[in-house]
């Protein structure tokens, strides 16, 4: 017998149900040789700060000594539910994989974890909890979960000890993003008295969101001026907008310009029209498709993501969690099975090799999402099931169709004399070909008829503009920036075009992208579930939680932006790769960890440090109370009997220090602070002064 785990149930039964002839047991299916048992996703996951100590608090409550923690050895416990409970269910099937993997008849063990890291270690956890001595253990890796992959992948399987580097990527992240989250999430929440979570992908993805915010609403239009002509020339009207810009102050400028131009004259020095094919877009990689679905649909990456995974474990996309948008070359021979049947549908389809479709050097696990040789029949699926489904299946038709969408492009050049040159472009579609089975946007644009050497009628006249402020993130240009954050913003290429995206690859095989296909999805939404940003239609807000979230981490010098977050991710990448190990990488994590954590004395003119919620500072000079440390700054213990003094943590931008209250409370005055920021943005240094119950500035 070979003993099969699956990642989830679902995967199980196809599998089961691909092998044929197994009986349902209690926890597995047995038959044929085979016994296909699964974990629940994460059966297991690695052990509190807590489980670490030799005498760990009663209560449970975080405290400042049990950080920074640096387990020597990551330790693994069954999953936990939120009341610190293993759930019953999960105890019952891990015993019930212990009992299989130590069975005397069972010869072999195989992995069957999703294909990609973490798959690769929910498994392998399960083992090695499990197995009492040694076994075979091989890799189950499926592409999809038709009949006929399974049964193909059950001859094709690789030793597991061939997939090590994975296990190891997989296995270095859990630990590093326990590292972060644990230690500053802990860290972070005691010096502001709040709930917050701080991780290595979540802080960089809030903080992209709300630096555009802040952006948006601090922006000051401002006017200017361009030169504008809309006249007609052989019956058409033919506009021209100058590049060149004037400053609101500069009319006259662009009144002299609009009057040389007028005085010169135009002229075409260029038509040119051609007969042009029209390509369709690339297969769809996770995130390009849930740009789609939310453009299209204002799907939610998560509600989309829960669909595509329901259909993949339905046997009708192929895997999901992609970052792909090519074929391999390995998978001609499937390609042409699944044209056949969509050809046996009545659509218009043809084989085609070509590097725009299959290219080995872009693939780094997974081949783009695709239909499989399942193709559902009318009912099978829900409204939006058929609205995710349909995306990817006519995305593979025009991709593969054999008719042609031809067009006619025009582009004209118009020179006024040697001062500027106009462009003019003008796409006209012939026949629609692929264009009938998928989305196409353009419209047709026709230019007016000139000629090289015509003379083009023009009025310039000074047209009033207004600068405009960045866009919010939408689903689709934040998904576009975490794949590459550090690419150039530039317009969204036009469907169809050929475009570029040499770079895109070269990011996300580097490890450049923040966070990946298979955890992006679920990160924000639990920046959404945490109160940090908002999703409306398909545009990102930052919400006040996000705020005060980037805002509490700049004051701490906690800085989990996307340059360190994707070094992380380079590092990752080079274990995958076998050019570093997974102590290695820990050891960068520690060292940025322990960078947060070291108490730096600083003279108070510098000093930021403003301990943790609930230290004492010294006695209120007014009652006698305590003054401490709160959420938002620095009171008096006895506010509920009536003394109201109060400082706050941060003053004009300055966060104020622990220090700085103590002599402004026993001294009556601080030493000149350094960093206070004005309204109006002007940056100015200070004596805080003890005054009427409160501070004051004293210049």
């Amino acid at each position: 017998m070979k003993l099969i785990i699956a990642e989830k149930p679902s995967l199980a039964r196809n599998i089961s149900g691909a092998i044929g002839n197994q009986q349902k047991k209690n926890g597995y299916f047995e038959g044929n040789g085979y016994i296909v048992s699964w974990a629940f996703g994460h059966l297991f996951s690695l052990c509190d700060i807590e489980d670490y100590l030799e005498n760990p608090p009663a209560d449970g409550r975080w405290t400042i000594e049990n950080l920074p923690c640096f387990p020597q050895q990551f330790r693994f416990t069954l999953r936990r539910g939120s009341d610190k409970q293993v759930d019953s269910g999960v105890v019952r099937q891990f015993e019930t994989l212990k009992y299989l993997c130590n069975r005397n008849d069972v010869e072999a063990i195989i992995n069957a974890g999703d294909a990609d890291r973490e798959g690769e270690i929910i498994v392998r956890l399960c083992v090695m909890h499990a197995l009492e001595g040694k076994k075979p253990f091989l890799r189950l890796w499926l592409p999809d979960q038709t009949n006929e992959t399974v049964r193909a992948a059950l001859e094709e399987m690789k030793d597991e000890s061939e997939y090590e580097m994975l296990a190891n990527e997989g296995f270095a992240r859990t630990y590093i993003d326990w590292l972060y989250g644990v230690n500053l999430t802990r860290y972070a929440t005691l010096k502001t008295g709040k709930l917050l979570r701080v991780g290595r992908v979540i802080v960089p993805i809030v903080k992209a969101i709300y630096d555009r915010d802040m952006a948006i609403r601090h922006f000051v239009p401002e006017k200017y001026y361009v030169g504008r002509s809309a006249e007609e020339t052989k019956g058409y009207t033919v506009e021209l907008t100058s590049k060149v810009k004037f400053a609101a102050n500069e009319k006259h400028k662009v009144e002299e310009l609009c009057a040389r131009y007028n005085q010169t004259g135009a002229k075409v020095t260029a038509a040119k029209r051609k007969k042009d094919e029209i390509l369709p877009g690339k297969l769809y990689s996770l995130s390009k498709l849930q740009n789609v679905l939310g453009k299209k649909y204002k799907m939610s990456m998560g509600e989309s993501l829960e669909i595509v995974q329901n259909l993949y474990e339905r046997g009708y996309l192929t895997y999901p969690r992609t970052n792909s948008e090519y074929l391999a070359t390995a998978e001609q021979g499937k390609v042409k099975k699944i044209l056949e049947n969509v050809a046996a549908l009545g659509y218009p389809v043809e084989f085609k090799f070509k590097k725009s479709i299959f290219d080995d050097s872009k693939i780094e696990s997974h081949s783009a999402l695709t239909p499989t040789y399942k193709i559902p029949k009318k009912g099978d699926l829900s409204d939006a099931e058929n609205k995710v489904y349909s995306t990817v299946f006519r995305r593979f038709v025009a991709v593969f169709c054999a008719l042609e969408c031809k067009a006619e492009k025009t582009e004209i050049k118009i020179a006024v004399g040697d001062l500027e040159e106009f462009t003019l472009k003008g796409t006209v579609i012939l026949e629609p070909g692929w264009t009938k089975y998928d989305d196409y946007s353009q419209k047709d644009k026709m230019l007016p008829p000139l000629e090289k050497g015509d003379d083009v009628n023009v009025n310039f006249m000074p047209a009033e503009k207004e600068t405009t402020p960045p866009k919010h993130y939408t689903i689709e240009t934040l998904n576009n920036y975490l794949k590459n954050p550090f690419k150039e913003d530039k317009a969204a290429a036009k469907e169809g075009a050929e475009e570029n995206d040499e770079e895109d690859y070269k990011a996300i095989f580097e490890g450049l992208e923040l966070g990946t296909e298979a955890t992006r999805t679920g990160i924000i939404d639990n920046a959404r579930k945490s109160g940090y940003i908002e999703l409306k239609k398909d545009v990102y807000y930052i919400l006040p939680g996000g705020e005060f979230l980037i805002q509490s981490l700049l004051q701490m010098g906690i800085s989990m932006d996307k340059y360190k977050t994707s070094e992380m991710g380079k590092a990752l990448k080079q274990i995958f790769h076998g050019t570093m190990t997974v102590d290695g990488v820990l050891k960068l994590a520690e060292k940025e960890i322990i960078e947060v954590f070291a108490q730096k004395e600083l003279p108070p003119e510098d000093d930021f440090d403003d301990g943790f919620v609930g230290d004492e500072i010294c006695d209120c000079p007014f009652c006698g109370g305590k003054i401490r440390r709160t959420t938002f700054g620095y009171g008096c213990s006895k506010y509920k009997e009536g003394c109201k003094f109060g400082v706050n943590r941060v003053i004009c931008g300055r966060v104020i220090s622990k220090k700085n209250v103590y002599m402004l409370l026993t001294a009556g005055k601080t030493s000149k602070i350094k960093g206070f920021v004005s309204k109006t943005g002007k940056p100015f240094d200070a004596v805080l002064k003890l005054e009427d119950r409160g501070a004051k500035f004293d210049f």
